[in-house]
């Protein structure tokens, strides 16, 4: 998952991308309302993770901005104002969720996962492909119902495949989200993690498919 944070505060902003990256979630951080919608217009994300009190342009405005424009990426707002009004407000401005600072980091990523599901018009915790599980409450995978050992890498591509089970993810997408920093990795190294990863899937019900002019997709063998 790769998440955009638009959050002022810098040593919040940088101990939350630090700490999401260790649960398999890649955040992008801008300071100012005024670079949201520039961002999410130059990349694909999961999910907005919004304060309300950005300079520039406050977070109200961004998501009055963002929802008028038809964008429906799920936004979940974290903020110090803690009121019924401002929850109310948010939710009707079309905030899909709300956290109030403080707050714990696993009750955040939880509520991603949420949103996520929910986006996806998914209610089961658990992902399936053929005989492929992932459990995001584990954070492991089964084959068969027997644990699948991967390299950190490889878990990384694997669940960004089953997450968007059917849809081809060109090399770009899936290297947003598989590398916090894809500046000095080139896309082409998705080609050799994604023979790796093909390899630990032989002869096991499932695939990686590459659709020409496309990119790659997870599926079930027929």
């Amino acid at each position: 998952m790769r998440i955009l944070l638009a959050e002022d505060e810098p040593e919040l902003a940088t101990w939350l991308s630090r700490a999401l990256e260790q649960t398999g979630v890649l955040a992008d951080w801008v300071a100012n309302g005024r670079d949201v919608l520039p961002s999410l217009a130059n990349r694909r994300y999961d999910a907005l993770v919004l304060d309300l009190g950005l300079p520039g342009m406050d977070g109200r405005q961004v998501l009055t901005a963002l929802r008028a424009r038809g964008d429906v990426i799920p936004v979940l707002v974290l903020t110090a104002r803690d009121s019924l009004m401002e929850r109310v407000g948010s939710l009707n401005e079309g905030a899909d969720d709300f956290l109030s600072k403080p707050f714990d980091l696993s009750e955040l990523e939880a509520r991603l996962q949420a949103l996520l599901r929910r986006a996806s018009g998914s209610v089961r915790p658990r992902q399936h492909c053929g005989p492929l599980v992932y459990d995001p409450t584990s954070k492991g995978f089964t084959l068969h119902g027997q644990p699948l050992t991967l390299t950190p890498r490889e878990h990384a591509l694997l669940r960004v495949l089953i997450h968007h089970m059917g849809e081809p993810l060109s090399k770009t997408e899936i290297l947003d989200r598989v590398v916090s920093d894809e500046r000095d990795v080139h896309p082409e190294a998705i080609e050799v993690m994604m023979y790796r990863l093909r390899k630990r899937l032989v002869r096991s019900g499932v695939r990686v498919t590459t659709l020409r002019g496309l990119g790659y997709v997870l599926e079930p063998e027929t």
